[in-house]
């Protein structure tokens, strides 16, 4: 009776030292990269990291002309792929240019029955792997995540896609990059 009480005591004791070498583990290396555990339920878009680059995600939330974007991203349950390590290359759309769609379309695209069709225009904005600006060259022709391209063309010296669509601004995230365009890329 002794020794199943010591036996017990011990592995009591040892699974008390595993516990308490987890949870110091987790908050050295925790402490050691300044983030923090993604919260219950939370993909990697939850975890929370003030001394890296963003990801792509968290570069257009902390951009006040993309909160369209977020939405339709948010809708289409696409956070949780864009935080990921990629790298991918995305042609966001200003407010502005989901403004420039036919009245009620966006509206329409945001109701939860469309996520699919949300989802795949989203998914021709795009492309796995990271494309600067400096890369994209005249008649080249990208294929998107969506499975149809879209193509660049050189006009004074800038790429436009589709003929039509400028790029405003470009930005490194920590998982690739964004490029900030002025019309939403409707697949053809």
């Amino acid at each position: 009776m002794k020794k199943s009480i010591m036996m017990l005591a011990v592995v009591a004791l040892a699974f008390s030292s595993c516990a308490k070498n987890e949870t110091t583990a987790e908050t050295a290396t925790t402490e050691s990269v300044g983030t923090e555990p993604a919260a219950a339920g939370g993909g990697q878009e939850a975890v929370v990291d003030n001394d890296s680059a963003p990801d792509i995600v968290k570069l257009a939330v902390s951009n006040p002309d993309l909160s369209t974007l977020v939405k339709g991203v948010q809708a289409a349950g696409l956070a949780t792929s864009l935080s990921n390590a990629g790298p991918f290359t995305v042609f966001a759309p200003t407010n502005e240019a989901f403004a420039k769609l036919p009245a009620g379309a966006l509206d329409d695209l945001l109701k939860p029955e469309n996520k699919d069709k949300l989802n795949d225009i989203l998914s021709h904005h795009t492309y796995v792997g990271v494309i600067k600006t400096d890369y994209l060259t005249d008649g080249q022709s990208l294929g998107m995540v969506d499975g149809t391209p879209i193509s660049i063309k050189m006009v004074d010296g800038k790429p436009v896609i589709n003929g039509t669509i400028n790029i405003i601004a470009s930005v490194p995230a920590a998982n690739g990059i964004v490029h900030v365009v002025d019309s939403v890329i409707l697949p053809n």
